[in-house]
């Protein structure tokens, strides 16, 4: 994998990486939007973790980049 500089880029290859995630959203805590489930969440986060540690996107952008 190349060095990533976009966030669009990075969630196309987290959705690309874990098709067993469901990507229905629900609704949020307040009810008054959408959320994605816990363990879609955690997922992203463990994925973006990995890709900064690795050197693959910079700080600033795992800082950043979110999954909407």
């Amino acid at each position: 994998m190349n060095r990533v500089t976009r966030a669009r880029t990075i969630r196309s290859e987290f959705w690309r990486m874990h098709p067993e995630l469901s990507r229905r959203r629900i609704r949020d805590y307040s009810g008054s939007g959408l959320m994605y489930p816990a363990d879609v969440r955690v997922a992203f986060c463990d994925f973006v973790d990995f890709l900064a540690r690795s050197g693959y996107i910079s700080e600033r952008l795992a800082q950043s980049v979110t999954l909407d």
